[in-house]
């Protein structure tokens, strides 16, 4: 089964803009027929290897897939002293899913937070997770882990109910205990379940508490691990040291594609280093992380290179590689009936995504069994790639993320992984990769560029009638206006792209809420009507009217005075369930952008952790400022131009603007993700403000 059917068969839905999960592996270091039988010679050789653990490792699974345990062992575990032990297939990349996690759990369990320890991304030890992306830690394992949490609890009363020989419905539990105050007697977890795990399962009709009666979900606990962040404690990836450990280097081509001709490895292999050539892969392993640069410097290689696309002609080769929309009778009459008629272009740049942490992996082979340090999103696909790499069963490699230094969707596959096993093996010893700062600019993938096409059609009073809206690579994630238009298409055209592209924080959804909340700027002044009561005037979804109203009453919207080169724009969106709208002030000054004031209401279902919440909104903020300003890879002939921090401009602080945040917290509504929904409305709610200071429109990110 292919990689994409694999993906398609998944009960998790697969975004077609994550392209890094159906790109084909990078790396194959199985052995090919004929050099197997030069390894071993003639004779009779009889293989049963290929079990299912085989087949999945080799058929590239890439992660998906594996029913959820029901036992209440496989997510949760009480020692003797009471430790409540969490499972979860989740990682932490900075959006303090330990804290919420560890919440939800001491909510059910009635148990103290600091008994709760969140043990994540281990794959020898954790259930299956197809990966930490698509804003799912909330909607996916809240609910899962409330369930075993209330489930360990009634298991708890049945013990404590069996052991004291009293009427269960006499019991109750708190701060980490069964009571019975009819007696005055208590008994911790540890003393009842001495140690052993709690064998029964999950039923779905496990009772969980009601929001009304919530004490610690809601509440904005400080972040659980906390000091040791700040002390440095913590170790993340690239903070991994292992006896006998060496460093590796890999020999990267001149530009994308080129293809190895000749290398000659004498001069490094004369430094006593290991060094690996195995098709195009080409690497060393050394003692010292000097001495492994110094060792891949002596290395002379050959490559040969094809042209390929710049920058420059990017968007019209996006367009000219893709097959154009067939024309749509329905679309011409929404038009026909519009007094007045738009048609636009968007382009929007890829990014990088410019992880604190470079790419970075450890790997030890032990017995033949692999074990990886590595920072991912997504341990289990990183367990599958690298088995398949070496033609393993997915058994033999073991995949534990410390934590990863940020991600931004950017760390769903990590060839680091299985370039430190491949060198290990060489070596005989554990091999640390870390991508320098200018690999990660240039080998990891970026966000999709991408070319948008909207015509619409509005009437005099407002009132829209039309929309045509087609997004060329970068993908269909949010591509659906919630606005109420009676004759709307919108499709996503998928296209060849010059560059290595995938996942992005909140996908697709950044780009096509740029250009749809900028067109109806547009449509909005192009009616002389105020962009506010435009979208309130079209829109009948209740929750985005509701953080749109939000945010414009905590901005004052309307009410402030415009100076010179100042403006104010207003930009709504939704994604992964989530509702967010964005004010912003900006003042230009000689051409120069800069965003005085954002205000952002967002509405995510139930508020976990409010202090944590405003973080990630901050975050976004701060993040979506970069890609709408400033933020854009250049590229010629397969060479990226601006490959380290000096050259690829990031927000920094004299950027970052007053921020304020209105929290609209529904506990009548599931908790959803609140980790990339925040981003979306920041370009276009900058763009629409210099609109208003400058009289002059941006249709391209970024847009300075």
């Amino acid at each position: 089964m292919s990689d994409k059917l694999v993906a398609q068969a998944s009960s998790l839905p697969v975004e077609p803009e994550r392209y890094e999960l159906f790109a084909a592996p990078v790396y194959d270091f199985t052995i090919t027929r004929r050099d197997f039988f030069k390894i071993l010679g003639g004779g009779l050789v009889v293989l049963c290897l290929l079990d299912d653990a085989l087949a999945q490792g080799r058929g590239g699974g890439r992660g998906f897939g594996g029913a959820a345990p029901q036992e209440i062992s496989a997510w949760l575990h009480i020692g003797e002293d009471g430790t409540v032990t969490v499972y979860t297939g989740k990682v932490e990349v900075g959006q303090n899913a330990r804290t919420s996690l560890t919440q939800v759990v001491a909510e059910e369990l009635r148990a103290p937070l600091s008994s709760v320890r969140v043990l994540m991304a281990d794959t020898d030890l954790v259930p299956f997770d197809a990966g930490t992306f698509g804003s799912r830690t909330t909607p996916d394992m809240v609910p899962r882990l409330r369930r075993a949490a209330a489930a360990a609890r009634e298991s708890l009363l049945d013990l404590a109910a069996e052991q004291w020989k009293v009427e269960r419905g006499t019991l109750l539990v708190a701060d980490g205990k069964v009571h019975h105050p009819p007696t005055n007697r208590a008994i911790t977890f540890g003393e009842l379940t001495k140690g052993q795990k709690l064998m029964k399962s999950i039923g779905g009709d496990v009772p969980l508490t009601p929001a009304e009666r919530w004490k610690v979900i809601g509440q904005s606990i400080p972040k659980v691990n906390g000091q040791d962040l700040v002390t440095g404690k913590h170790k993340f990836s690239s903070d991994i040291k292992r006896p006998g450990m060496w460093f590796g280097k890999v020999l990267r081509p001149p530009s994308f594609g080129a293809m190895l001709v000749a290398v000659d490895t004498q001069a490094a292999e004369a430094m006593g280093v290991t060094v690996v050539r195995d098709g195009n892969f080409v690497g060393v392993a050394a003692p010292t992380e000097h001495l492994a640069a110094k060792a891949l410097s002596a290395i002379r290689a050959e490559w040969n290179a094809s042209p390929q696309p710049s920058g420059k002609e990017l968007f019209e080769y996006l367009k000219k590689n893709a097959v154009p929309p067939p024309p749509s009778p329905a679309i011409e009459e929404g038009l026909a009936a519009a007094d007045i008629r738009l048609e636009r272009t968007y382009t929007i740049a890829y990014i990088a995504h410019a992880p604190l942490e470079p790419r970075a992996a450890v790997a030890e082979w032990n017995e033949g069994k692999l074990t990886v340090w590595v920072g991912t999103q997504r341990p289990f696909g990183v367990r599958s790639d690298v088995a398949r790499a070496f033609g393993i069963p997915e058994s033999q490699v073991r995949v534990i993320v410390p934590d990863t230094g940020s991600g931004y969707g950017g760390k769903h596959t990590v060839e680091a992984a299985t370039e430190a096993a491949r060198l290990a093996q060489a070596a005989r010893r554990p091999v640390k990769v870390v991508w320098t700062r200018e690999e990660e600019f240039t080998w990891a993938y970026f966000r999709p560029a991408g070319v948008i096409e909207v015509r619409s059609g509005v009437k005099k009073d407002g009132t829209l009638t039309a929309w045509d809206f087609h997004n060329y690579n970068s993908g269909g994630s949010a591509i659906r206006p919630l606005y109420d238009i009676p004759h709307q298409r919108s499709e996503f055209h998928q296209t060849r792209s010059p560059l290595r592209q995938g996942s992005y924080r909140a996908l697709a959804a950044t780009a096509n809420h740029f250009a749809r909340e900028t067109h109806i700027d547009e449509l909005a002044h192009a009616v002389g009507m105020d962009p506010l009561a435009f979208r309130l005037k079209n829109l009948k979804d209740e929750r985005l009217r509701a953080v749109l109203t939000a945010a414009a009453e905590r901005f004052g919207w309307g009410k402030s005075k415009q100076s010179e080169g100042h403006g104010f724009g207003i930009a709504g969106g939704f994604e992964k369930g989530s509702y967010v709208a964005t004010c912003a002030e900006v003042q230009v000054t000689h051409r120069q952008v800069k965003v005085m004031r954002l205000v952002t209401a967002f509405e995510c279902g139930a508020v976990i952790n409010p202090d944590h919440l405003r973080n990630q909104i901050e975050g976004c903020l701060m993040m979506g400022i970069g890609g709408a300003l400033f933020e854009a890879v250049r590229f010629e002939n397969g060479t990226i131009l601006n490959p380290r921090f000096s050259a690829y401009r990031v927000p920094r602080f004299v950027d970052t603007p007053a921020m304020e945040v209105v929290l609209l917290d529904r506990k009548d509504l599931p908790s959803v993700g609140a980790g990339e929904t925040p981003i979306v409305a920041v370009a276009p709610a900058i763009g629409n403000a210099i609109f208003d200071a400058t009289g002059e429109r941006r249709r391209t990110m970024p847009m300075v």
